[in-house]
Protein backbone atom coordinates (compact mmCIF):
# COMPACT_ATOMS: atom_id res chain seq x y z
CA UNK A 1 0.00 0.00 0.00
CA UNK A 2 3.03 2.22 0.72
CA UNK A 3 4.50 1.85 -2.21
CA UNK A 4 1.34 2.40 -4.27
CA UNK A 5 0.89 5.95 -2.10
CA UNK A 6 4.34 6.47 -3.25
CA UNK A 7 3.77 6.15 -7.09
CA UNK A 8 0.33 7.87 -6.90
CA UNK A 9 2.62 11.08 -5.02
CA UNK A 10 5.30 10.77 -7.46
CA UNK A 11 2.21 11.01 -10.58
CA UNK A 12 2.50 13.67 -12.38
CA UNK A 13 0.04 16.80 -11.39
CA UNK A 14 -2.17 16.85 -14.57
CA UNK A 15 -2.47 12.62 -14.01
CA UNK A 16 -6.01 11.58 -12.72
CA UNK A 17 -4.57 7.95 -12.00
CA UNK A 18 -1.73 5.74 -12.52
CA UNK A 19 -0.91 4.37 -15.51
CA UNK A 20 -3.14 0.75 -16.60
CA UNK A 21 0.56 -1.05 -16.23
CA UNK A 22 0.43 0.29 -12.59
CA UNK A 23 -2.77 -0.24 -11.79
CA UNK A 24 -2.74 -3.96 -13.27
CA UNK A 25 0.76 -4.50 -11.40
CA UNK A 26 -0.38 -3.28 -8.23
CA UNK A 27 -3.55 -5.17 -8.00
CA UNK A 28 -1.80 -8.74 -8.71
CA UNK A 29 0.70 -7.72 -5.89
CA UNK A 30 -2.37 -6.79 -3.62
CA UNK A 31 -4.07 -10.01 -4.60
CA UNK A 32 -0.38 -12.24 -4.36
CA UNK A 33 -0.99 -10.89 -0.74
CA UNK A 34 -4.13 -11.89 -0.33
CA UNK A 35 -3.30 -15.28 -1.14
CA UNK A 36 -0.39 -15.50 1.16
CA UNK A 37 -3.20 -14.38 4.00
CA UNK A 38 -5.50 -17.67 3.06
CA UNK A 39 -2.69 -20.09 3.26
CA UNK A 40 -1.36 -18.69 6.25
CA UNK A 41 -4.59 -18.31 7.80
CA UNK A 42 -6.70 -21.28 6.34
CA UNK A 43 -9.84 -22.32 7.81
CA UNK A 44 -10.57 -24.10 10.69
CA UNK A 45 -11.19 -27.75 9.79
CA UNK A 46 -12.65 -28.59 13.38
CA UNK A 47 -16.27 -29.64 13.44
CA UNK A 48 -18.09 -26.99 15.18
CA UNK A 49 -21.47 -27.10 16.92
CA UNK A 50 -24.46 -26.17 14.88
CA UNK A 51 -25.67 -22.75 15.64
CA UNK A 52 -27.30 -19.80 13.89
CA UNK A 53 -25.47 -17.74 11.09
CA UNK A 54 -22.06 -17.50 9.66
CA UNK A 55 -18.99 -19.04 11.52
CA UNK A 56 -16.95 -17.04 13.93
CA UNK A 57 -13.26 -16.04 11.81
CA UNK A 58 -10.31 -15.16 13.43
CA UNK A 59 -8.77 -11.48 13.43
CA UNK A 60 -6.50 -12.33 10.15
CA UNK A 61 -9.82 -14.53 8.31
CA UNK A 62 -11.78 -11.38 8.95
CA UNK A 63 -9.47 -8.86 7.77
CA UNK A 64 -8.74 -10.91 4.32
CA UNK A 65 -12.29 -11.72 3.44
CA UNK A 66 -12.61 -7.83 3.65
CA UNK A 67 -9.84 -6.98 1.30
CA UNK A 68 -11.23 -9.48 -0.94
CA UNK A 69 -14.41 -8.30 -0.84
CA UNK A 70 -14.15 -4.43 -1.37
CA UNK A 71 -10.95 -4.84 -2.88
CA UNK A 72 -11.74 -2.02 -5.50
CA UNK A 73 -12.73 0.68 -2.98
CA UNK A 74 -9.11 -0.23 -1.32
CA UNK A 75 -7.08 0.54 -3.80
CA UNK A 76 -9.57 3.27 -5.43
CA UNK A 77 -6.91 6.04 -4.59
CA UNK A 78 -4.16 4.83 -7.24
CA UNK A 79 -7.46 5.14 -10.09
CA UNK A 80 -9.01 8.35 -8.85
CA UNK A 81 -6.36 10.46 -7.50
CA UNK A 82 -9.62 12.67 -5.93
CA UNK A 83 -9.72 9.59 -3.17
CA UNK A 84 -7.72 10.33 -0.29
CA UNK A 85 -4.95 7.48 0.70
CA UNK A 86 -6.28 7.50 3.83
CA UNK A 87 -9.74 8.99 5.73
CA UNK A 88 -7.78 10.95 8.56
CA UNK A 89 -8.86 13.82 7.69
CA UNK A 90 -12.19 12.80 7.83
CA UNK A 91 -11.52 10.87 11.32
CA UNK A 92 -9.80 14.47 12.46
CA UNK A 93 -12.73 16.56 11.58
CA UNK A 94 -15.13 14.17 13.84
CA UNK A 95 -12.58 14.04 16.49
CA UNK A 96 -13.21 17.96 17.98
CA UNK A 97 -16.95 16.52 18.02
CA UNK A 98 -16.15 13.82 20.38
CA UNK A 99 -13.79 15.81 22.52
CA UNK A 100 -16.34 18.54 22.92
CA UNK A 101 -18.89 15.80 23.94
CA UNK A 102 -16.24 14.71 26.08
CA UNK A 103 -15.23 17.62 28.32
CA UNK A 104 -18.39 18.94 28.75
CA UNK A 105 -20.64 15.89 28.88
CA UNK A 106 -22.89 16.37 26.12
CA UNK A 107 -24.48 19.60 23.70
CA UNK A 108 -27.16 21.39 25.60
CA UNK A 109 -29.06 21.64 22.39
CA UNK A 110 -29.27 20.99 18.97
CA UNK A 111 -28.63 24.93 17.83
CA UNK A 112 -25.39 24.02 19.90
CA UNK A 113 -24.68 20.79 17.79
CA UNK A 114 -25.27 22.48 14.89
CA UNK A 115 -23.25 25.92 15.53
CA UNK A 116 -20.62 23.73 16.68
CA UNK A 117 -20.38 21.76 13.66
CA UNK A 118 -20.34 25.03 11.48
CA UNK A 119 -17.39 26.80 12.86
CA UNK A 120 -15.44 23.06 13.15
CA UNK A 121 -16.49 22.68 9.53
CA UNK A 122 -15.23 26.06 8.36
CA UNK A 123 -11.95 25.72 9.95
CA UNK A 124 -11.23 22.46 8.97
CA UNK A 125 -12.18 24.04 5.42
CA UNK A 126 -9.81 26.95 5.57
CA UNK A 127 -7.15 24.07 6.97
CA UNK A 128 -7.21 21.60 4.39
CA UNK A 129 -6.86 24.74 1.93
CA UNK A 130 -3.66 25.92 3.64
CA UNK A 131 -5.57 28.98 4.90
CA UNK A 132 -4.73 30.85 7.82
CA UNK A 133 -7.22 30.47 10.19
CA UNK A 134 -7.38 33.28 11.70
CA UNK A 135 -7.21 35.45 8.75
CA UNK A 136 -10.65 34.07 7.87
CA UNK A 137 -12.17 34.28 11.56
CA UNK A 138 -11.89 37.71 11.15
CA UNK A 139 -13.08 37.77 7.36
CA UNK A 140 -16.02 36.05 8.45
CA UNK A 141 -16.71 38.17 11.39
CA UNK A 142 -16.44 41.31 8.01
CA UNK A 143 -18.76 39.87 6.04
CA UNK A 144 -15.95 38.50 3.25
CA UNK A 145 -15.83 34.56 4.23
CA UNK A 146 -13.06 32.41 3.10
CA UNK A 147 -14.20 30.56 0.03
CA UNK A 148 -11.85 27.93 -1.36
CA UNK A 149 -10.64 28.67 -4.88
CA UNK A 150 -8.98 25.38 -6.18
CA UNK A 151 -9.89 22.12 -5.60
CA UNK A 152 -7.86 19.85 -2.86
CA UNK A 153 -5.22 17.39 -4.06
CA UNK A 154 -4.96 15.25 -1.03
CA UNK A 155 -1.39 13.67 -0.63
Amino acid sequence: MIEIHTAVQEAPESADSLSQIEIEEFQRRFDEIIETGIAENPPSTEPVPRKRGKKKNTRPQNLIERCQKYRTEILRFMTDFRVPFTNNLAERDIRMVKVQQKISGSFRSVEGVSNFCRVRGYISTVKKNEGSVLAAIKGAFRREPFMPTVAYRYS
